[in-house]
């Protein structure tokens, strides 16, 4: 009950932070160091961007075979939600918590950060990091920088629990998030002369058509055994963007497409599709209207997925510290997939639902921390 009651303090405190990823989380960043140095914990601060930073924090031994906590600090808007209170202010009411990032995923930090000074007073033989980022919700930004300086640094971690609120349940793999903006520049006119004109519009919709033909090849790729729902990868058309009356050809088209992908090939043969259909066709034409016609593309995510390896020990370690044999593969993208790009064996395990995750009213119940805590009170008693 004591390290509850511990959680729930530092989760009312980390909620009372309005970390969302347009704004910056240093408040929360800095406070979160002080706490981890109070209790002798060796603090590294990273950053690419003003007004936001990541914490990378050790306690136990400076040597290489260390687990990994992970959790992103930074939360998606309230805006246009319908919250029946304060969405950071945390409250507690039948057993639950609630406050953005109550489950996605503050619940973990706080959980971790609780354990803090148990974990000081071991005599830890591999040392317990703490990876705290910023804008895993736009991109996993923050944790780019991150792995990027822990691979610089030398230092080798063996394992990395990243506490996603997956109601406890062990899960060994996701999908890959791909998003990309391909902006189509033509030459405006009056609609009645189209032949003097590049509509950009319609060099889009050849653009999408093709997309659709392409993405047609993916199911077929899917690994043998795949256990993600659907098996194989996938590529929307989420917005097209264009035009503005009946007599004006539009100068201007942007296509927002995206990949939820389970294997890192499947992404680059669809990229390549689309590359050399744009190189060879579309904008050769486009060109030979208007030398000032164009197509460009911006990448606007490209997050790895989490790909499923046997004998993970990652997956070993937690299910010897929450007593499950099962393990789960999931749609929905996370930070793993770098940590696991970098050689660091990862798994997702953490508190909460994702059914609650970027809604109003967003909660974890006390069972779920409860849960989570005797799991990272057994990781303790695991490295002594």
């Amino acid at each position: 009950m004591t390290d509850l009651i511990k959680t729930i303090e530092i989760m009312d405190k980390l909620i009372g932070f309005p970390t969302i990823s347009s704004e910056s989380n240093l408040d929360c960043i800095d406070w979160i160091g002080g706490y981890l140095k109070s209790f002798g914990a060796r603090c590294e601060i990273t950053s690419e961007t003003k007004g936001k930073a990541n914490i990378f924090a050790t306690l136990g031994p400076d040597t290489d075979g260390g687990i990994i906590l992970s959790g992103h600090t930074d939360v998606v808007p309230v805006e246009g939600q319908n919250w029946s209170s304060d969405p950071f202010k945390m409250k507690r009411k039948n057993n639950a918590l609630f406050g953005r990032g109550s489950c996605d995923m503050k619940g973990f930090i706080a959980a971790a950060m609780a354990m803090v000074p148990k974990y000081s007073k071991l005599d830890l033989k591999r040392p317990i990091h703490f990876a705290f980022t910023y804008d895993e919700e736009v991109g996993c930004l923050g944790a780019r920088v991150l792995v990027n300086q822990l691979i610089a640094s030398g230092l080798k971690p063996s394992a990395c629990i990243v506490g996603e609120p997956t109601s406890m349940r062990i899960i060994e793999g996701h999908k890959g998030m791909c998003e990309y903006t391909t902006e189509f520049r033509g030459v405006e006119g009056h609609s009645s002369q189209p032949d003097r004109c590049v509509n950009a519009l319609e060099y889009a919709h050849r653009f999408i058509n093709k997309l659709m033909e392409v993405r047609l090849e993916l199911p077929a790729m899917a690994p043998e055994g795949s256990r993600f729902d659907p098996p194989y990868s996938t590529s929307s058309i989420c917005a097209c963007h264009s035009g503005t009356t009946h007599n004006v050809i539009p100068s201007q088209a942007e296509v927002e497409w995206e990949m939820r992908v389970v294997q890192r090939s499947d992404r680059e043969w669809l990229r390549g599709q689309m590359e050399c259909y744009v190189d060879e066709v579309l904008r050769p034409e486009m060109k030979e209207k208007s030398i000032i016609a164009d197509i460009f593309e911006t990448v606007c995510i490209e997050t790895d997925g989490l790909e499923p390896e046997p004998d993970s020990e990652a997956v070993k370690i937690v299910q010897e510290l929450t007593g499950g044999n099962s393990t789960e593969v999931v749609a929905f993208g996370t930070e793993a997939g770098l940590f696991s790009r970098a050689g660091i064996s990862s798994v997702l395990c953490g508190p909460g639902s994702i059914e609650q995750a970027h809604k109003p009213d967003e909660y974890v119940t006390e069972e779920q921390m409860f849960s989570c805590l005797n799991m990272l009170e057994r990781l303790g008693s695991e490295l002594t």
